[in-house]
């Protein structure tokens, strides 16, 4: 059954999302933990807290088809070879190159949605996306810092594409899933595969100093907790193309902390790109009117 009034804007919820997953880059910038430890952690402690949020409706999973916890699968299989294989890219390749590469996301998305959620986009969208992505190409450009390379390249893709596959699953099973037993499934397969793999490289589980745990649990809250939780909440009335589009808006947020926090400056790129980002942001957002759009 459609809600006729969400109990909170998504569009809304879009723009807390942005916020909270902004302090991502920030925390971990402050830990000293391998990426895979970090990402692993972080997602392990935000499907507990889910977990616990979602002990009264746990029971929404049984309703699932065979059919469809595949696809509750493949969206936590997809969750975290984003990571995993976009936090590799940048030890192969430029920031500029994994940054463009990752940031077409949404022109996945959109192929994907129309394929399998027969979900198109209007030109007001397509604007919005286009106008997005050269933005975020012009912020990216601004941060070369090394050469490119063909292997971090093809991560950073895979990276990319994993990331709108996850999207699209979100988009497809919220429907039917409330926001606590989705995440914290798709968060628990996440977290699972990317310690086993930190695991199997050799790579100490243990033995972290209180401070990283510090950082893991705040990782855990704010930006998976309240940021893509949000973003996962608004799948559920908005397309994966306007939620996906909207994750662009990350960079500005970190921008904007890591010159309060860490006294970092943004470039001249960076505020220029910022700025298309924002309104590419702004163009696609509005486009769509109902904000109970459900997919088919």
């Amino acid at each position: 059954m459609v809600e006729s009034e969400p109990p909170l804007n998504p569009k809304l919820a879009l723009a807390l999302g942005i916020v909270a997953v902004s302090t991502a880059s920030i925390l971990i910038r402050f830990s000293e933990s391998h990426p895979l430890i970090i990402a692993g952690y972080r997602m392990a402690f935000a499907s507990i807290l889910m977990l616990v949020l979602s002990l009264d409706s746990l029971n929404q999973l049984k309703g699932l088809s065979r059919r469809e916890k595949m696809i509750l699968l493949l969206s936590g299989m997809s969750l975290a070879a984003h990571f995993g294989t976009w936090t590799a890219s940048l030890e192969y390749t430029s920031v500029a190159a994994s940054t463009v590469i990752v940031d077409s996301s949404p022109i996945f998305v959109v192929i994907l949605s129309y394929l399998l959620l027969n979900e198109g986009v209007n030109s007001r969208e397509a604007l919005g996306i286009v106008v997005s992505f050269l933005g975020a190409s012009i912020i990216a450009i601004g941060h070369v810092d090394r050469s490119s390379n063909l292997f971090g390249d093809l991560l950073a893709l895979i990276g990319s594409i994993s990331l709108a596959v996850y999207l699209v699953a979100g988009r497809r099973l919220r429907g039917k899933l409330g926001l606590a037993p989705y995440t914290a499934s798709v968060y628990g397969i996440s977290g699972i595969i990317l310690l086993a793999i930190a695991g199997a490289a050799g790579i100490p589980l243990l033995g972290y100093p209180v401070r990283e745990w510090v950082i893991f649990l705040a990782l855990a809250l704010i930006p998976s907790g309240l940021g893509h939780n949000s973003y996962n909440y608004a799948l559920k009335y908005l397309k994966a193309s306007i939620v996906s589009v909207s994750i662009l808006g990350e960079p500005i947020g970190a921008s904007i902390l890591a010159a309060i926090l860490l006294h970092e400056l943004p470039r001249l790129t960076t505020v220029i790109g910022g700025a298309l980002v924002l309104g590419g942001i702004y163009t696609a957002v509005t486009s769509q009117r109902g904000d109970n759009d459900e997919p088919r």
